[in-house]
C-alpha cells in the first residue's frame, strides 16, 4: 500500500447517478440516485439508522447487487457491463469485506481461516500460508497463528477477519458494523487498526449507525431513506 497524498490513478468508488429500485407492484425505490467519489487512500465512514438504505448500499458498493440506474465504475471499471462471472471475480480481486460477525470458522487456525481466502485466486499453497502469516502479522496477530478462533477475543477475532480481508491486497476494505460485536476496548482497538491501514494508504469504508465510530473517518457520508448525503462539518 502507497503513503496517503494524492490519488494517482481513479477513484476506487465512483457513482454516478447510482440508484436501486426493487419491482413491485409497486416498485419500491430502496436508494435513491446520488453522486459519490471515494478516492484511493481515503477513509470514508457512512452513518445511517436502521432501515435507512446502509445494507442496500453495501450490497451495491460490494457488486452484491447491481444498481438498477445509473453508473458504478471500480477502480475506474464500469462494472454494469460486466457478465456475472467477471463482477464476481472483480469482487474477490478488489474488495476485502469485514462484518460485524466475524464468519470463522472455530476448527481451523488463524492462519488457516486467512488462507481459505485464497483458496480460489489461483495462489500455490506456499504462497497462500506465507501470505497468510504476513496478513496477520500486519493486524498484529503474528504471535496467534496456530491459535483456533475459540482461544481468541473478540477483538482478536475480528483483527483475523481483517487479514483475511486484506490478503488478497484489494483496493478497498469494506467494513459493515466491523465493531458490532465488540466491548469498548476492542472496538477502540480495532478501529485503531484501520486508522493505522488507511495511513499506510488503504481505502477504508466503513459502515455504521454508531456516531462514535463514524466519527473516526476522516470523511462521513449520511443515509436516511436511501437517500446518500455528504456530511459537511462547520
Amino acid at each position: 500500500m502507497s503513503a496517503p497524498g494524492t490519488p494517482v490513478g481513479p477513484p476506487v468508488i465512483e457513482f454516478r447517478q447510482v440508484g436501486l429500485t426493487y419491482p413491485g407492484p409497486p416498485p419500491v425505490p430502496a436508494f435513491r440516485p446520488c453522486d459519490l467519489v471515494i478516492e484511493q487512500g481515503e477513509f470514508v465512514t457512512v452513518i445511517g439508522p436502521s432501515g435507512s438504505g446502509k445494507s442496500t448500499f453495501l450490497n451495491i458498493a460490494g457488486l452484491l447487487d447491481a444498481p438498477t440506474e445509473g453508473t458504478y465504475l471500480l477502480d475506474g471499471i464500469d462494472t454494469g457491463k460486466l457478465k456475472d462471472g467477471d463482477r464476481t471475480a472483480l469482487r474477490g480481486r478488489r474488495i476485502g469485506f469485514v462484518f460485524q460477525s466475524f464468519h470463522l470458522l472455530p476448527h481451523r487456525s488463524a492462519r488457516e481461516n486467512v488462507q481459505l481466502a485464497m483458496v480460489y485466486n489461483g495462489a500455490p499453497r506456499a504462497e497462500r500460508r506465507q501470505r497468510a502469516q504476513d496478513a496477520l502479522e500486519q493486524v498484529g496477530l503474528g504471535h496467534r497463528l496456530d491459535a483456533l478462533p475459540t482461544r481468541l477475543s473478540g477483538g482478536e477475532r475480528q483483527r483475523v477477519a481483517i487479514a483475511r480481508a486484506l490478503v488478497s491486497r484489494p483496493s478497498l476494505l469494506l467494513c459493515d458494523e466491523p465493531t458490532g460485536n465488540l466491548d469498548s476496548r476492542n472496538a477502540d482497538s480495532v478501529l485503531g487498526l484501520l486508522e493505522h491501514l488507511h495511513a499506510l494508504g488503504m481505502t477504508v469504508l466503513v459502515i455504521t449507525h454508531d456516531p462514535a465510530v463514524a466519527e473516526r473517518g476522516v470523511r462521513t457520508v449520511t443515509i436516511r431513506d436511501g437517500v446518500l448525503r455528504e456530511q459537511v462539518t462547520v
